[in-house]
């Protein structure tokens, strides 16, 4: 399994079970370098759903009480774990990632820091579940990403952006 991306580089690769493990080692090291207990560390995104193609990045959601009183010695246990701090600045989000090397060009993994059980949380971890549940929205998701690389290989924002109609609608489903 080979993980990373450069700089506004989008590109799929085939699903692996590898993510997963990949995963669960990758949490054991935040658990053991945090305050944050295993429930508050979950496996998101497309590498967290079953048989889906997906960016090689491992999504990691990671919960707190109140982002707004998240101190500096959260960022070192981070560091000590291999993330640092991005300037992507998202609504209810910090966001830190994991690099091949201190050259900082290609990304392992993304920490998607936001509040516990508060409704972003709910809407990544429901969203997950959701496509591991349903086979036609895994294939329509899938669909629209094809459909956004036949375009382009680069855009990080676009490719999100592009996505963003089908993700809040999944999210509807869990208020609705």
């Amino acid at each position: 399994m080979e993980l990373g991306l450069k700089r506004d580089e989008v590109r799929l690769v085939d699903y692996t079970p590898e993510w997963n493990e990949e995963f669960i080692r990758v949490k054991k090291e935040l658990v053991e370098n945090t305050n944050l207990g295993e429930n508050r560390i979950q496996h998101i995104g497309s590498t967290a759903i079953k048989g889906m193609s997906a960016k090689p990045i491992i999504d990691i959601l990671a919960g707190v009480d109140d982002l707004s009183k998240v101190d500096k010695s959260l960022f070192k246990d981070f560091t000590r774990a291999g993330f640092l701090r991005l300037k992507v600045e998202r609504p209810g989000e910090i966001v830190l990632a994991k690099f091949t090397d201190d050259t900082y060009e290609v990304k392992t993994h993304y920490i998607h820091l936001v509040e516990y059980q508060k409704e972003l949380w709910n809407n990544l971890i429901f969203f997950k579940d959701y496509l591991n549940l349903d086979e036609t929205a895994r294939k329509q998701y899938l669909k629209i990403k094809l459909k956004y690389l036949k375009k382009s290989s680069t855009g990080v924002k676009e490719y999100t952006d592009f996505k963003e109609e089908f993700v809040k609608d999944i999210f509807k489903k869990r208020t609705g």
